[in-house]
């Protein structure tokens, strides 16, 4: 027992030591990490402390002194650098989360504002479909729709009309068929092959060749008879032959025996063509039924008063006129006062030489007529003898021209003639002494070639009828006297002024190119005095059609800041407006049946509001007129004031219009490009049609600038200025807006000048301004850029004007003029400025005081060489004698602000005025 527990005490005590030792090894460990630091970190600051701040080897250093190393700053610095960017992006970092949280809102609101826009957007498309369909239902109750009538074609054999009760009382009523010719038939003509018939070998070689290639390019001939509204034959003139003609009966027969004659000849008009003043009436005792005639001699037995036309002569078959041959309608006055050349024939039938002549209170007291050629014979040659003034008069001939009876008969050869007029103030035109022969060919021919030549025609006689009378009003142009009158002839004719000669001497030029001049105006001239008798509308007029060349538009094309700067002037309507065409052109039945007058004796322009003459086709329903009158009351317009209501309507006399940028180019893509840009955003524009003067095409890969509108890219089919002013389809407004690819315009100075022209619709209205001018060293006329208070010319390069002065510059402007503009490749701007002031009487418009226009920086056009400025007066002389005389005005009207440089408030804006 003692020795287990000896063994456990003595076994106890090593447990006691063990614990013991890890005690104080726990402490002393404990010692070690917590004292043993502290203590050698105050035996190390004991150290510097006394060694002084020099010697300090531990402790921190004064000033940054661990950086005096190089590579030690560098790191120092780059530290700093970081440290600083560090701050700059938090702080950045912290602006962005603000915008961000600014953004979001805004998004929710215009979320929000796009869903009500569109709930607003659907209202308002319901309102405008229950408007459209109201409006559909009102107009459907006042104006039915009315279909084309249908045209009902009588048979081959179908006798037609019943005869009337002579041949000598037909009229259209009586002896025309109308229901062969509706309104909307288009006057469909067949003509004859002169070849079909047995006198065809009879007429006169010239004459078929040129009726023959006159009927090939009109536009109303068929070859369809069966359709046709009227059948033309041609029956003279007859050639000088040694076979005898057919006799009258043999021609009754042979006219009977026309495919399409229908026993009476209805619908059918009988062509006489003179070439001579001696012409076969040879009409004279056929019985041509109910056909018309149209021809140069009638007499008055013969001549069915508004059923027969009296026509001109045939002088020029196969040629042209010569415009250069033409003398000048100024000066007014020339050589002679009047002249007359001719000598009279004697005829056995007439009854007037069986009786001695009559006094004149003999014929005034209604006696029988007498013979005045005696008393003229007189009274002229005392006038000449008087010395007074300088006149002509020879009542004899070496060598005559054969006439009819009674008629005075032409002297010497026309060319001997035409100088003699060329002389002459006056030219007079001795009716025949025949009181019967109401028309003849010589008198015809004496009439052409005074209006050729300018002479004022003076017709003795007032029982002739001159040729086409029913339509054109030859008093304003031709002096008829009666014959009792003519020892007052020199009196009268010393009373007129130069003015009243200068417009008569005008109106007979123009109706001489009309009517007369060529065997195409002949017979266009015949068929539109039918087809106005009958009051059929003539058929649309050609367009040029636009032959888009293929592109591609590349990006949306931005606003040039400088075009952003508008000034006073509000462009427009902010949204801006879908393409709109302007309103169809509507009168032609109007046109027809009531402006005959006016519409045969004026030239083609605005006067009177009727759009062409007699011979020239109507609008077509693209094409558009130049009345502003709608009957509808304008928006903005006629309301005054200067606010912004107002200024934002486009005001004027038409309540909605857009206008065409018709813009020339040549191989300038880089410049055509920016030009394009610059329309973008413009108020008011339909469309751009850029015209591909070069034979080469597009680059392909050209992007096209995006300006939210069609850009239609025609080409030409030959490189000529003349194509800036063809009347393309493409261009469905009345506005058109002429621009050079080089021209630098700012959206406001268009703006204004589209406001303008909408105020002056027959005129052109644009920027920059030239004149002509006199240079008395050279006589002759000179163009002009230099700056001046005046102007004569609005250059086309940025200029307004009417799409009909298009088709007038294209289709009746004579085509001399364009083919003096296609050989210099100059002038085009030159001659509409030309044709406009000659058609209205009518300066152009200025609307901007701006210097320049051109694009800077753009390569240089054609308009900086030398000899372009020659180029151009030659151009401005040519064009004097084609027109005869010079028909630009000089002007110092130009349009200007009416409110220009006037202190406004904000809310207020400007309108134009004239100064």
């Amino acid at each position: 027992m003692q020795r287990n527990g000896g063994g456990v005490g003595a076994g106890g005590q090593p447990w006691v030591l063990r614990r013991v030792r890890l005690t104080w090894l726990s402490f002393m460990l404990f010692f070690i990490l917590v004292f043993f630091p502290l203590i050698a970190h105050y035996y190390l600051t004991t150290i510097d402390e006394a060694g002084g701040p020099d010697k300090r080897i531990f402790g921190p250093r004064p000033g940054g002194e661990l950086c005096e190393a190089k590579h030690v700053q560098d790191l120092c610095r780059i530290r700093e650098s970081v440290s600083e960017e560090l701050l700059q992006l938090e702080a950045k970092r912290q602006e962005l989360n603000g915008e961000i949280a600014r953004l979001n809102l805004r998004i929710e609101a215009c979320k929000r504002s796009i869903d009500s826009a569109k709930q607003d957007l659907l209202q308002l498309k319901n309102v405008i479909s229950q408007t459209e369909h109201s409006y559909k239902e009102l107009m459907a109750q006042n104006q039915p729709k009315l279909s084309l009538p249908v045209r009902l074609l009588p048979d081959k054999e179908d006798p037609g009309l019943p005869p009337p009760k002579s041949a000598r009382s037909c009229r259209l009523r009586s002896c025309f068929d109308y229901g062969r010719c509706p309104l909307t038939s288009g006057f469909p003509v067949y003509v004859y092959d002169t070849g079909s018939y047995p006198w065809g070998n009879y007429l006169d070689p010239l004459v078929k060749q040129a009726f023959a290639a006159s009927v090939k390019g009109n536009i109303y001939v068929t070859e369809n008879p069966s359709i046709a509204c009227l059948y033309l034959v041609l029956v003279g003139e007859l050639q000088e032959s040694s076979s005898p003609l057919p006799s009258p009966s043999e021609l009754e027969k042979q006219l009977k025996a026309l495919p399409y004659w229908r026993s009476d000849g209805h619908n059918h008009v009988l062509v006489h063509l003179s070439r001579k003043s001696m012409t076969q009436n040879f009409l004279y005792n056929v019985s041509t039924g109910r056909a018309a005639v149209a021809q140069s001699t009638f007499l008055e037995q013969q001549y069915r008063e508004g059923f027969d036309l009296v026509v001109s002569p045939l002088v020029h078959a196969l040629s042209e006129p010569n415009f250069l041959e033409v003398p000048p309608q100024v000066p007014v006055k020339r050589k002679y006062l009047f002249t007359f050349q001719g000598e009279r024939v004697e005829s056995l039938r007439s009854s007037l030489q069986e009786a001695p002549p009559q006094s004149f209170e003999e014929e005034m007291e209604g006696d029988p007529p007498a013979d005045y050629d005696d008393r003229i014979i007189g009274t002229l040659k005392a006038v000449q003898d008087s010395h007074l003034d300088q006149v002509l008069v020879e009542f004899t001939c070496k060598n005559p021209r054969t006439s009819l009876p009674t008629e005075w008969a032409l002297c010497g050869e026309r060319e001997d003639r035409l100088e003699v007029l060329k002389a002459s103030t006056f030219a007079l035109v001795i009716a025949p002494g025949d009181g019967q022969l109401v028309a003849s060919a010589g008198c015809g021919m004496r009439l052409f070639e005074a209006l050729e030549v300018g002479a004022i025609p003076v017709v003795l006689g007032d029982h002739s009828k001159l040729p086409y009378h029913q339509f054109i009003r030859w008093s304003e142009a031709v002096i008829i006297v009666p014959k009792p009158r003519v020892t007052e002839l020199h009196f009268l004719l010393r009373s007129l002024s130069d003015n009243d000669m200068l417009a008569m001497r005008r109106q007979g030029r123009f109706l001489w190119e009309t009517y007369f001049s060529t065997s195409e105006n002949v017979l266009s001239t015949i068929l539109a005095s039918i087809r106005t008798s009958i009051q059929v509308p003539a058929a649309p007029i050609k367009e040029e059609p636009a032959h888009e060349i293929p592109h591609k538009a590349g990006k949306l094309a931005g606003t040039d800041a400088n075009l952003a700067d508008n000034g006073d002037l509000d462009l427009g309507p902010v949204e801006t407006e879908p393409p709109y065409a302007s309103p169809r052109f509507l009168r032609n039945f109007t046109y027809t049946a009531a402006d005959t007058y006016r519409a045969w004796n004026r030239a083609p322009g605005p006067f009177h509001l009727f759009p062409h003459t007699p011979l020239d086709p109507v609008l077509p329903s693209e094409a558009k007129f130049l009345g502003s009158g709608t009957g509808f009351r304008p928006i903005g317009g006629g309301t005054g004031g200067s606010g912004k209501e107002f200024q934002a309507a486009l005001g004027g006399n038409v309540p909605r219009e857009q206008f065409t940028v018709v813009m020339l180019t040549y191989e300038r893509e880089e410049v055509l490009m920016n030009s394009l840009e610059r329309l973008n955003g413009l108020p008011y524009l339909n469309k751009v049609v850029v015209v591909w003067n070069s034979p080469k095409p597009p680059s392909d890969d050209l992007l096209w600038p995006d300006i939210g509108l069609p850009i239609v890219v025609v080409r030409t089919e030959k490189n000529s200025l003349n194509n800036r002013f063809l009347p393309w389809d493409a261009v469905e407004t009345e506005a058109i807006l002429s621009i050079d690819d080089d021209a630098h315009l700012r959206h406001d100075e268009i703006m204004f000048g589209f406001r303008v022209w909408r105020e002056a619709r027959d005129r052109i209205v644009g920027f920059p301004g030239r004149y002509h001018a006199w240079d008395v060293n050279h006589q002759s006329w000179l163009y002009n850029s230099n700056y001046s208070c005046e102007l004569s010319m609005v250059l086309t390069g940025a200029a307004f004007f009417h799409k009909y002065y298009a088709y007038l510059y294209s289709y009746v402007m004579p085509q001399a003029i364009r083919d003096m503009v296609d050989e210099y490749i100059n002038c085009e701007d030159i001659a509409m400025n030309f044709l406009v002031s000659h058609i209205t009487r009518k300066p152009p418009i200025k609307v901007t005081s701006r210097w320049t226009f051109r694009c800077p920086g753009c390569p240089q056009a054609l308009s900086h060489d030398d000899s372009h400025f020659h180029e151009r007066h030659k151009c401005i002389n040519f064009f004097v004698k084609v027109y005869g005389y010079m028909p630009l005005l000089y002007t110092q009207f130009r349009v200007d602000s009416v409110l220009f440089k006037t202190r406004l408030p904000h809310d207020k804006t400007k309108c134009f005025k004239f100064i």
